[in-house]
């Protein structure tokens, strides 16, 4: 005898109901379970707060779960202890039920987020900054996934304050390496705490034995004299080897343009030559200097790390089109480690990469909209935006186009009742549903537009107050 499926409860307010429960339809034999759809007496289902939907809920409701308006406020705990169900909040959207209850769109796997490449993030030109910029800057890259904040110097001078900085973040509780070839600076830094030296060929290694000896547990990353030449880098490589130090291999990246394609090589030879020996890529050279926005560059650089166990990075994030690098690299090498190790598609895993457009576009079509509109008996504007059209309306009026400003033009026309400050509210709507259409994203009136992990937090809720969704229905 089949098991009774569950009964599911979900909440929301009239204007919305028409669309879920066409979507529950749907929905409910894919996934499996009944349900009820309970509408109370309000407009905008993202107005309820919590405590109002506990109160005006129906007595003796039964179910096995309650799912609430994503947007609503408040504890989903409130609702449970009034009821004694178990209640979830659902959704932002209602159209992103299905990839909600694991039907389609993203999803992340319950094991997804191992990783094993070592973010080393880059503090350039220490030497021309202020401790507390530099103190700032660390915390930063910490805060968005470095492993290992590593302190740029400048060729041609030496740092007279390295020691001091090196020892304050230490004792901070940052892990750091010296980026340098002077061999002053480096002895400067290992003794106040740095465990890692960036880096090493043959115009100083010879000062290497003098470090085995001094301090006691440090790695250094071996890099070519100049990038084409691997025979240098195996001289020095090898050396250190017998000489029984921690090394990292980096046969170093270069620009498209100056032999990019030969450097990608250059790493596979090397880690066919030494299987077992750890390796580094600097990925600056890539995305530092080209024009184009860093993570999809990186994610493409963490799938050749991943691939070739290349399992460290140096990255800097000095254009303002890296700027993000670090963050990008923490969520690429999450992407990368799980698509390879299971042999999928890095695909439907990690929509917080997807920064320009959205995962997915979610659109009602014109007679949802038209029946929207058929309902409203309030003058509180709603916006849409979709298939290249902006549509605006209320119980009185109904305008759509293209133009934000010429819509604009229409409801200042028609609706002589605007406030300066509606009047901005509408402005600061149309422009962002604007610019949905023009990069292909979702549009949600009141709330920010995506934009992956730079999403903003905030919300806008000056269309609407509480005491008028309750009222106006």
């Amino acid at each position: 005898m089949a098991a009774a499926q569950p009964r599911w409860l979900f909440v929301t307010g009239k204007l919305a109901e028409s669309a879920l429960r066409r979507q529950l339809a749907e929905l409910a034999p894919k996934v499996g379970f009944d349900y009820q759809v309970v509408t109370l007496n309000i407009t905008v289902a993202a107005l309820m707060t919590t405590e109002w939907i506990a109160r005006h809920l129906p007595k003796n409701i039964s179910g096995d779960t309650i799912f609430l308006p994503g947007l609503c406020q408040g504890s989903a705990e409130v609702v449970t202890a009034a009821t004694g169900i178990p209640t979830r909040h659902g959704p932002p959207d209602l159209r992103q039920l299905p990839e909600f209850f694991g039907q389609k769109g993203a999803t992340r796997p319950a094991d997804y987020g191992q990783f094993d490449i070592e973010i080393i993030a880059e503090i350039n030109y220490i030497s021309r900054k202020t401790w507390q910029d530099i103190l700032t800057e660390a915390q930063r890259y910490k805060s968005e996934g470095a492993d290992i904040i590593d302190l740029g110097c400048e060729p041609g001078t030496v740092c007279s304050q390295l020691a001091d900085i090196t020892r304050q973040l230490r004792d901070a509780g940052f892990r750091l390496s010296i980026d340098s070839l002077n061999p002053h600076e480096i002895e400067a830094a290992l003794a106040a705490g740095a465990e890692l030296v960036l880096s090493i060929n043959s115009s100083n290694i010879h000062h290497v034995p003098r470090w085995r000896d001094l301090f006691a547990d440090f790695e250094v990353v071996a890099i070519p004299d100049t990038p084409e030449d691997l025979d240098s880098l195996y001289r020095t490589a090898d050396q250190l080897l017998n000489w029984g130090v921690r090394v990292r291999l980096d046969p170093l990246l270069e620009p498209i343009g100056f032999g990019f394609a030969a450097s990608l090589r250059r790493y596979w030879e090397v880690r066919q030559r030494y299987p077992d020996v750890p390796m580094l890529m600097g990925v600056g050279n890539v995305t530092e200097l080209t024009d184009v926005d860093s993570a999809g560059l990186n994610v493409l650089l963490a799938a050749f790390c991943q691939e070739l166990n290349i399992q460290s990075i140096l990255t800097t994030a000095v254009a303002n089109w890296t700027r993000s690098s670090v963050k990008e690299w923490d969520l690429a090498r999450k992407l990368v480690h799980y698509a390879i190790r299971h042999q999928t598609p890095p695909k439907r895993l990690e929509p917080d990469l997807i920064l320009l457009r959205d995962p997915k576009l979610y659109e009602m079509g014109d007679p949802a909209i038209a029946e929207l509109a058929s309902k409203i008996t309030d003058r509180n504007y709603r916006i849409i935006a979709e298939r290249g059209t902006i549509y605006v309306f209320n119980s009185e009026v109904c305008i759509r186009g293209t133009d934000p400003f010429e819509i604009c033009r229409q409801l200042l026309a028609a609706d002589r009742r605007i406030t300066p400050s509606h009047a901005f509210y509408l402005g600061y709507e149309l422009a962002k549903a604007e610019i949905a259409l023009t990069l292909h994203k979702n549009y949600t009136q009141d709330q920010p537009l995506r934009w992956g992990f730079l999403t903003a937090s905030t919300t806008n809720t000056h269309s609407l107050s509480s005491s008028e969704a309750e009222t106006n229905g």
